[in-house]
């Protein structure tokens, strides 16, 4: 009796230790979790591991629109060589919806652990002018990461307008004001703002003829029922080469590889000088990503962009490879942020 009274004995005081052992082990944890959580310190030793560590599972790159668009063909085709060269998966998942808000708002809310990243069309850059309510901040709540590509868009017109030039067309707008209209693949889509700037800059009257979606407006463009356009030269190129169509000059700074004979806007007229309007892709991490996982995560973007056959890819899709550093990439954005504000203010432009 006093034998197995003495073992439960034994046993409760280990029980109890080992209860008190695990309340200090909890507490502890819980201690270094609010310690971490209030010096979120970038450049600590825990973030260095991880940046020298990335990737050690799959990455997640979020496409916000639908398969099959210019943000999902750059998305996968940098996803492929990125894999290769990481030896891990770069998984491309698409998240449409809201034009490109509910994608961006998913890798927003992200964990900055560099496992989930956006690539984003310029749209990211025009969104805040046009939504009010929108739920991220694309300068606070993201880490820019590098501009991937440019790929301009370029202003075509039906061949029955009299016009083989911009100094030509500018002088038909100026003679009859209001009997030129432009489609366009919706309200505060690129090709909406590059005619925008257009008009704006040049001081003409252009009536705005929204569809919902490029290529409902390329249909009655092709059919005469509109004047011009402003699609991106991926899109164009088939009916300029057909000759369905009339390129007068493309929206980016100097001219396309594509399309070599086409000059810039800018080089068009006086007034449009400083005129540039290009698409661009980038790819950004959640905000609070270390800024050493940040480096390493640009680094890799760049040396799959120098792969031969991803760049001839891209460049057959009329795109121009870029692989920006993160600076780089946050000027610009910011930049174009204030520029298209400007310009969606002063033509009272609201969404649909």
């Amino acid at each position: 009796m006093r034998q197995a009274l003495a073992r439960k004995g034994w046993l409760i005081g280990a029980l109890a230790l080992a209860l008190c052992a695990s309340q200090a082990a909890a507490q502890s944890a819980a201690s270094a979790g609010a310690a971490s959580a209030s010096n979120p310190n970038p450049a600590n030793p825990a973030n260095a591991v991880t940046a020298a560590s990335w990737p050690s599972r799959a990455v997640r790159l979020v496409v916000p629109s639908a398969p099959g668009g210019g943000t999902d063909i750059l998305g996968r085709a940098l996803a492929q060589k990125m894999s290769e060269n990481l030896g891990q998966q770069v998984v491309v998942e698409n998240r449409a919806g809201a034009g490109t808000v509910i994608g961006s708002e998913l890798v927003a809310r992200s964990a900055p652990d560099g496992y989930s990243l956006l690539i984003s069309p310029s749209t990211l850059a025009i969104d805040p002018a046009l939504h009010a309510r929108l739920a991220y901040d694309p300068l606070r709540d993201f880490s820019a990461v590098s501009l991937v590509a440019t790929v301009p868009n370029v202003l075509v017109v039906h061949p029955s307008v009299p016009a083989a030039s911009i100094a030509e067309l500018l002088a038909l707008a100026r003679a009859k004001p209001g009997s030129l209209n432009y489609a366009s693949a919706g309200i505060g889509t690129s090709p909406h703002l590059a005619a925008e700037l257009f008009r704006a800059m040049a001081g003409v009257d252009l009536v705005h003829v929204p569809y919902k979606g490029t290529t409902p407006g390329v249909v009655d463009l092709l059919a005469g029922r509109v004047s011009l356009m402003f699609p991106n030269v991926l899109t164009a190129l088939p009916h300029l080469r057909a000759g369905k169509l009339r390129a007068l000059g493309v929206t980016g700074s100097s001219r396309s590889a594509v399309l070599p004979d086409v000059p810039a806007i800018s080089e068009g007229d006086k007034s449009l000088s400083g005129y540039e309007a290009s698409q661009w892709y980038g790819v950004l991490a959640p905000a609070g990503t270390a800024p050493e996982l940040v480096l390493r995560i640009q680094r890799e973007i760049a040396r799959a962009l120098q792969a031969p056959a991803l760049r001839e890819r891209l460049a057959a899709e009329g795109a121009q490879v870029v692989g920006s550093t993160p600076q780089e990439f946050a000027t610009l954005l910011a930049r174009d942020i204030a520029k298209w504000a400007r310009l969606v203010k002063a033509a009272g432009i609201r969404a649909e």
